[in-house]
């Protein structure tokens, strides 16, 4: 979705998962922002024509062989560059600073004191809390720097040379322990590169628009429906790109949850009156799953079904030339990869076959999950779709451990409304990234209901935290919740008698459990 007006912020990666979050921090403050290699040369930099670069922080020390390094070029372009933690203090090793391992780490909230503040820091009192995280500091500022902030145990704690429009702060401004931190990226945003706030949802879908009739012209185009909140905002998109050009395909697997098909109909086929396919093949799927208990083989064999009937609705429309996909820019940082590609078994539409030679259209390649939903309600997607949780894409079929079949679908479809329903009951849907039920068909467990013994299954609850599903945190629920949706599933689902909570995070565990 790239704009010929666009300068983005470059975040420098330079370890774990810092740069992601900066990233977000920026994107929160209404800029755009990209996610780049440490070790990419200056001159690429510049070929990107950023209006700012932020260098992340790290888990090494700059004086460690093998430490993320940067090319020297980069404080040369003339763009604004802030350091945060590592990012402080490569620029002050890069440009002649001294970095030592003190022996005075900081971790946790630490006390800030304000010695001069410069520009980054005219938002802070004399003394303020931040985040640290840090072994080493820097002990002498390069030739040109001014001292802003100082802490107990580090005398640089961050510094400034506004003749270069270099700045650097030994703590994280991005996370929301340090409670001034967004005003500090403001600063750096707004004032330091001369940016306005106008990454909004209303610009990125003008953006959008554009850029979607200049690649599309007049040719037909095919979008895969799941009915998840990615592929209903890229269709909406492009639909109101180029109209009836488009052609959504709603391939029913029988795998989705209570009421989710009729959603989708309702949406798309009657209130947006999109050009809507909607093809019924719970059977050919179920037939395909007949016996199956290996996940690995369940998603297979899904993905290979989804693909042959795909297949036949695309030779209704052979004068399609391109596919519209979900691709979301998570999954264009895990690749790796910022270049189009043709269809890839790892694209999101079940895995279509490379020789289908539909050029691909990606208008959310750009967008975080949190982004594609504000530009869902302002395309004005329905909120049952905009705040859907995130659904793996073979379904309901990997949240039951064994064969997949009509009365295992109907055990676990039942046991997640009742989920959902409680959930948004308790006013938690917000808070948890996910929460469903996953159904042990292939155990079962001895429980007493009424005045007899019953021999039924087990069904698992989980919900967990997170941000963007890398890592996730098991949620906790109120206890009257839990129990709440225990009760009712063991009462309203037949065939289930006994309900456990999953707490295992992730890592070390996944999220689904297939």
């Amino acid at each position: 979705m790239a704009s010929v007006a666009r300068r983005p912020v470059l975040v420098v990666d330079l370890g774990a998962q810092y740069a992601q979050l900066i990233a977000r921090r920026i994107r929160e403050c209404h800029v755009y922002s990209e996610i780049v290699a440490h070790d990419l040369p200056a001159s690429e930099l510049a070929a990107r024509r950023p209006a700012g670069i932020v260098l992340s922080g790290g888990p090494a020390s700059v004086y460690e062989a093998g430490a993320p390094a940067l090319d020297p070029g980069v404080f040369e372009l003339g763009v604004p560059v802030l350091g945060i933690c590592y990012g402080h203090q490569l620029m002050a090793q890069t440009l002649g600073g001294e970095v030592e391992a003190t022996g005075q780490r900081e971790y946790g909230r630490t006390l800030l004191h304000v010695t001069e503040p410069g520009l980054l820091l005219e938002d802070l009192a004399a003394d303020e809390q931040v985040w640290m995280s840090h072994g080493d500091a820097v002990t002498r500022a390069p030739e040109g720097f001014r001292v802003t902030s100082r802490t107990d145990a580090i005398p640089i704690a961050s510094m400034e040379d506004p003749e270069r429009s270099l700045y650097a702060v030994q703590f994280h401004p991005e996370v929301v322990h340090t409670p001034k931190g967004v005003a500090v990226m403001k600063r750096f945003l707004y004032d330091g590169c001369g940016l306005l706030p106008d990454w909004t949802p209303a610009n990125v879908i003008e953006r959008a628009v554009a850029t979607i009739r200049a690649q599309v012209g007049r040719a037909e185009v095919l979008c895969a429906l799941s009915g998840g909140v990615d592929s209903a905002v890229a269709a909406l998109l492009v639909h109101r790109a180029v109209g009836e050009q488009l052609t959504c395909v709603f391939v029913d697997t029988g795998l989705l949850r209570e009421g989710e098909p009729e959603q989708v109909e309702e949406t798309f086929g009657r209130h947006f009156r999109v050009p809507l396919v909607h093809v019924k093949a719970e059977d050919r799927f179920l037939a395909r799953l007949a016996g199956v208990t290996d996940p690995e083989d369940k998603r297979r064999r899904i993905g290979e079904e989804f693909i042959r009937v795909f297949e036949e609705v695309a030779r209704g429309h052979r004068s399609a030339a391109f596919l519209v996909q979900g691709t979301l820019y998570p999954d264009v940082i895990e690749s790796g990869s910022h270049t189009a590609a043709r269809i890839k078994s790892h694209h999101n539409v079940g895995g279509l076959p490379a020789d289908m030679d539909l050029e691909l259209v990606e208008p959310l390649r750009d967008l975080f999950k949190d982004e594609v939903r504000t530009v869902g309600a302002e395309l004005g997607l329905p909120e049952e779709i905009v705040q859907r949780q995130p659904f793996p894409g073979p379904g309901l079929a990997v949240r039951i451990v064994g064969e997949v079949d009509r009365e295992s679908l109907t055990i676990v479809r039942a046991a997640d409304h009742v989920v959902r329903e409680e959930i948004r009951r308790a006013g938690l849907d917000r808070e948890t990234w996910q929460a469903f039920c996953v159904l042990l068909a292939d155990v079962r467990s001895v429980g007493v209901m009424g005045d007899g013994r019953s021999y039924e299954h087990p069904v698992v609850l989980r919900a967990v935290t997170s941000e963007d599903a890398m890592t996730a945190d098991w949620a906790r629920l109120p206890h009257d919740v839990l129990d709440g949706i225990a009760s009712r599933i063991v009462r309203e689902v037949p065939g289930v008698n006994r309900v456990v909570y999953d707490i295992t995070s992730k890592p070390p565990g996944t999220i689904e459990w297939e």
